[in-house]
């Protein structure tokens, strides 16, 4: 896979050189380049990204600002001439804090802390294609897959809800837990996985299961409708 990068700085030479820095790892995709944040901040109403590039000290509004304002951000890599900004950067639980001019030997470094955190969790671990292992204090829980309603990911924690009624509570990335599954379930929000097995309901920007609604985010509808077609198929 690969793994969907934007740039927001407002110094043009900045974003040329983080570009280049990036073509030389194959597993990673710029897809995007902003000189501001708003931009940006439009652009991931409707996209989803794995990592941000992110300058702080810019025009109309500060990258700290901007990172406070996304309700799940993607992972942050600061970038910024200005060292002040270093704690701020670890509150808001950035990966680096990467100092200009960024040599490529401190970019590389940054770039594997990122692979690092794609990583599953030693703690979860697929037995079979029927159940899963989650770590929750000091038990490790086997949950089957069939009992699983759906999945909810608040920053890099997720909430797994079951049948009945008992739910788990764990640090792990939702992209990372999301490979984990099996076949049944399906990622229509960037917060949310549903297994297709449980869905009682369906409109265009929303399923049901158990009477629980759940949004279909934009960038995911595509998916989600050939994803139907293969339940009727089937």
């Amino acid at each position: 896979m690969k793994y969907k990068c934007i740039i927001i700085d407002d110094e043009p030479l900045a974003r040329e050189l983080i570009a280049s820095h990036l073509i030389n790892f194959e597993s990673f995709e710029l897809v995007d380049s902003f000189e501001n944040a708003l931009k940006a901040y439009t652009f991931l109403e409707t996209n989803t990204v794995d990592l941000i590039f992110l300058d702080i000290e810019m025009p109309l509004l500060k990258g700290t600002d901007f990172l406070k304002k996304l309700k799940n951000p993607p992972k942050v890599i600061f970038t910024t001439a200005y060292r002040e900004y270093a704690i701020e950067g670890y509150e808001l639980n950035v990966i680096d804090y990467l100092l200009k001019p960024i040599t490529f030997d401190r970019f590389f470094a940054s770039i594997e802390k990122f692979k690092q955190l794609q990583t599953p969790k030693k703690e979860i671990n697929v037995a079979t294609e029927n159940h899963i292992f989650v770590t929750s204090g000091s038990k490790n829980i086997k949950i089957i897959f069939d009992e699983i309603l759906y999945i909810e990911s608040l920053k890099d924690y997720i909430t797994i809800h079951l049948e009945n009624g008992k739910s788990h509570h764990i640090k792990q990335n939702i992209s990372v837990f999301e490979k984990l599954l099996n076949s049944n379930f399906i990622r229509i929000h960037r917060s949310f996985i549903i297994q297709t097995k449980k869905l009682t309901a369906y409109s265009k920007n929303e399923i049901e299961i158990n009477a629980i609604e759940i949004p279909i985010g934009t960038s995911y509808k595509e998916n989600w409708l050939n994803h139907l077609e293969t339940i009727f198929l089937n």
